[in-house]
């Protein structure tokens, strides 16, 4: 058992030193093409939803399938999607062509400037992309108390499977950025195989060693002042909905206190879905031992100064089955991977996932 390694750079701009400038300037600066999308909402076996955000070649965000013009349905405003889809879009999407399905990282959406680079790059090369939201990340909440989480390898195989009933003659791949990322990778342990002829995928910036990546977060300066307090602003916010819809679900007293992730998963995320505390939570729904499982070529992308990431805590040739390419890069920042001349843009990271899928290389 030995994984590939490729170390060869992202050619990350001068003007753009350390991870922590990279990861924040890829967030918030970087040029990146705007894409609206069609909205498909799915039910979960359990009584929740998800919703899903298309695009592909000849899916019109702003026309209906019928040829009449679509305004932005009320909805929707506040979100990349511009109308529901309908029966007969699913003739224009159906065929042969590759299709990739597109998972987000902590508290992201199809919003997000990774997300909206590599599905605006996919279908400009011929894919179909369906860019999934977790459960209250779509810009509704969902219905139940639970909400999403890094090792929710079910929720992923759902997903899947539904894109699959939705596209039977596609080239089915898969990507999942940080959380998702995880999510993704511990389904794909698991399974031992292609699930539903995924064939193949990638994790982007992907936290596998869950404990490292918390402590990370939680216990240094940059982490809890930084990183942590941006993600609790959204979350906090959540989490009182929740309180006050779930009444006896969470200690709201608590809530206010949060002052980093460690005790967000101690508080919520942990108990919700079934783990004792934080630490069990990131050591059971950690990918990284599940590495070595997985049956489906696979590309792990990493930048060894990712501020989420502790190097560390990478996996080495040794830590994952012979289907897998670990991609390290010295620079690139989290999720971030920008290149060129200022402003700079996304376009590398796209590229990359692109010539995978394409070669395996």
């Amino acid at each position: 058992m030995t994984a590939r390694i490729d170390t060869s750079p992202c050619p990350v701009p001068v003007w753009l030193p350390g991870g922590h400038t990279q990861t924040l300037y890829g967030a918030f600066c970087a040029q990146h093409p705007t894409l609206h999308f069609v909205r498909e909402r799915v039910d979960t076996p359990d009584g929740d939803f998800i919703d899903l955000d298309w695009c592909g070649p000849g899916l019109n965000p702003n026309q209906r399938a019928d040829g009449l013009a679509s305004p932005h349905e009320p909805g929707l405003v506040g979100t990349a999607a511009r109308r529901w889809i309908e029966d007969a879009d699913w003739a224009v999407l159906a065929g042969d062509a590759p299709a990739l399905i597109l998972f987000h990282g902590l508290e992201g959406s199809s919003l997000s400037p990774y997300m909206q680079a590599i599905a605006h790059d996919f279908r400009a090369a011929g894919w179909v992309v369906a860019a999934v939201h977790f459960r209250g990340c779509s810009g509704v909440p969902n219905r139940m108390a639970r909400a999403y989480y890094s090792g929710d390898s079910a929720e992923i195989d759902f997903i899947i499977s539904h894109v699959r009933a939705r596209l039977p003659g596609a080239g089915l791949h898969a990507a999942g950025v940080s959380l998702g990322g995880n999510a993704l990778l511990k389904l794909l342990g698991e399974a031992g195989g292609a699930p539903h002829g995924l064939r193949a995928a990638a994790g982007l910036s992907v936290p596998m060693d869950l404990a490292a990546c918390g402590r990370r977060l939680s216990d240094t300066a940059w982490g809890r002042q930084m990183y942590s307090r941006y993600f609790l602003h959204s979350i906090r916010r959540k989490i009182f909905d929740k309180a006050r819809e779930f009444p006896g679900s969470v200690d709201v007293s608590r809530t206010q206190s949060m002052r980093s992730l460690r005790e967000f998963d101690d508080l919520y995320t942990a108990p919700m879905h079934g783990y004792r505390n934080a630490l069990d939570y990131w050591t059971r729904a950690a990918s990284l031992p599940l590495l070595p499982s997985i049956r489906t070529p696979v590309l792990i992308l990493n930048a060894r100064n990712d501020p989420f990431v502790p190097e560390a805590s990478l996996p080495g040739s040794r830590d994952a089955a012979d289907d897998v390419l670990l991609h390290q890069p010295a620079q690139g920042g989290h999720a971030g991977f920008v290149t060129g001349m200022f402003p700079g843009s996304l376009h590398w990271l796209p590229a990359r996932l692109l010539r995978f899928f394409e070669t395996g290389t």
